[in-house]
């Protein structure tokens, strides 16, 4: 019986080696070829022919001469290797192409029994493109296709590379609309988006080709202003930033009328860092539109203090609080007539292991934002009222101490019973305790303030108006609330006796607080001639440099022991003095 199957006749010709080469390489990838080890092609697939775009033949010539100047190297270099190497070589690099550059990722083996090389190429393009796609959108504002708080942060550090190199400054504004707030609200987002992409063209024409515009959330942007540092290109900068947001918006039908506010920071002046500088403008930014809106304002540590948040800093106060970091400074209040001390203020301060004594300006505000500052000022409250009783044992006479008291301690409902502990702890009578208090703390809720201060009251706890005159300085309050002490604030004292609104206002509150039977301190005495103007003018109690800086509780301790105070006394006081 014979086979159904078919027979392969003997004289059938067999596929030659070469012949299977070449179909693998119109097989394999998007172009292949086959080279010496010296780089030079000895054959190249129909398809690698047709991508190069070649009308000649391309054997013999080196497959380098195809690759993008910048690339050849890197192509010989890999040769070499996968020549040397048992393993394949991967090498990127851009081919030149009858369509151009296009980027190749090229694979170089041996194969075979000879020294050729098999090189297969993939094309990258796609992939490349969809690489640059996902960096572009990691990296930018969808909305308005500008750079994002990423980018910017890597471009000021760019800029602050090129700057310490220089020697040249530079600055950064935050640039904020004024009144988004009511588009969204009224037109919808889709009107809002709209007038953030207009606002976005309009700022970059303002702009020159070697600044950075970024949009970091919201309605705010952000100028990195490379050679910008003189007053006079500040306001020239910013008044081309104001002036373009100014014109009105004409979209959908709609005539939107805006503004905007402009902070600014320089480099080195205010910061030397990306997070520093954009910390500092967006202080100044919040400080312009504080004051009135479509205006631009500098960064001023003075006017404006450090940023109100410091992430770092936050974690290190609460180390602080575990390690004992947090200390009391005591200020005398001195008799401005005999000059004798009869209290002191307690004052925080922090003595950090590495920054040193870092300023209240800069922790209290984060302790009040986070709540520590129940914690910090229950303590100080308890500690101050025992310190007193060592004071007044130094002193051989009877003192008092007068405490601050926080927002947020003044509102939270374990006050009194704060209050409490400290006075029975101490066994201090609550008449020889007084808590000072802002106006706008009182203000605040001014039902709840009547209630707390009258239970202080029922203490027998003296109640001051601390910085008298810089907040509400409502007289109504004034017979409210059972208030014993105005403290009038250092700024109204720091240019007696020769400045004549401010001796007004002194002598009104001294008059004032006379016939309402009030005790007056006057902060930030430094000179004889502010001391004296204010002795003349029956002023109880001075508080200030004059008459002793904050200091720690055994310096106080010394100068009660030894009377140090007497030397401040004039002479034909001092001999009287006990």
């Amino acid at each position: 019986m014979r086979s159904t199957s078919a027979a392969v006749p003997f004289d059938q010709p067999h596929p030659s080696p070469a012949h299977g080469l070449e179909s693998l390489m119109e097989a394999a990838g998007d172009c292949a070829f086959r080279i010496a080890p010296s780089g030079e092609i000895r054959s190249a697939s129909a398809r690698a022919v047709r991508l190069l775009g070649l009308q000649f033949p391309v054997e013999g010539m080196p497959l380098s001469a195809f690759a993008a100047d910048t690339d050849g190297a890197a192509l010989r270099t890999a040769i070499l290797d996968a020549h040397a190497a048992a393993e394949p070589v991967l090498v990127r690099l851009r081919l030149r192409c009858a369509e151009g550059l296009i980027a190749f990722e090229l694979r170089i083996a041996a194969v075979g029994g000879d020294d050729a090389l098999f090189v297969v190429g993939r094309d990258m393009s796609a992939q490349q493109a969809t690489e640059e796609r996902l960096r572009h959108m990691a990296t930018h504002d969808a909305l308005t296709e500008l750079p994002n708080r990423l980018l910017l942060s890597d471009r000021i550090r760019m800029v602050v590379a090129n700057a310490r190199r220089s020697g040249q400054g530079f600055a950064v504004a935050t640039v904020g609309i004024d009144g988004f707030k009511k588009v969204n609200e009224a037109l919808g987002h889709t009107v809002g988006d709209a007038v953030l992409r207009q606002a976005a063209t309009r700022l970059r024409r303002a702009m020159r080709d070697s600044d950075t515009l970024a949009r970091v959330g919201g309605d705010e942007f952000v100028v990195i202003l490379p050679g910008t540092t003189t007053e006079a290109q500040i306001k020239l900068v910013t008044g081309r930033l104001l002036a373009t947001l100014q014109s009105p918006f004409e979209l959908e039908g709609h005539t939107i009328y805006l503004g905007a506010s402009v902070g600014v920071a320089l480099y080195p002046q205010h910061a030397e860092d990306d997070h520093g500088l954009l910390a500092m403008a967006d202080a100044a930014l919040s400080r312009a539109k504080e004051t009135g809106k479509g205006r631009a304002i500098v960064y001023s540590a003075r006017e404006q203090g450090p940023p109100e948040h410091d992430i770092s800093l936050e974690a290190a106060m609460f180390s602080a609080v575990r390690e004992g970091e947090f200390l009391l400074y005591y200020q005398p209040i001195v008799n401005a007539q005999t000059r004798l001390i009869e209290g002191f203020e307690t004052l925080m301060r922090w003595k950090h292991p590495t920054l040193g004594m870092v300023p209240p300006v800069r922790f209290i505000p984060i302790a009040e934002t986070n709540g520590l500052i129940n914690l910090l000022g229950a303590w100080a409250l308890k500690a101050a009222c025992a310190q007193l009783m060592q004071f007044e044992e130094a002193a051989k006479r009877e003192l008092y101490m007068s405490v601050n008291i926080s927002p947020r301690q003044f509102r939270n409902d374990k006050f009194l019973g704060v209050l409490d502990d400290a006075l029975a702890l101490s066994g201090m009578p609550g008449r020889k305790l007084v808590l000072e208090i802002t106006e706008g703390t009182l203000m605040v809720d001014p039902q709840h303030a009547e209630t707390i201060l009258a239970k202080m009251a029922e203490r027998q706890a003296r109640i001051a108006i601390d910085d008298f005159g810089t907040g509400y300085s409502s007289l109504a309050y004034l017979k409210r609330f059972p208030i014993s002490v105005l403290k009038i604030d250092r700024a109204f004292v720091k240019d007696l006796p020769g400045a004549p609104k401010e001796a007004a206002i002194c002598s009104a509150v001294l008059d004032m607080a006379r016939h309402l039977d009030l005790s007056v301190v006057a902060e930030g005495v430094e000179t004889e001639e502010q001391l004296g103007w204010l002795q003349a003018r029956d002023c109880r109690y001075i508080q200030g440099y004059l008459t002793g800086k904050p200091m720690p509780a055994n310096v106080a301790l010394a100068a009660l022991q030894d009377n140090h105070y007497t030397a401040l006394l004039p002479p034909e006081r001092q001999a009287r003095t006990p």
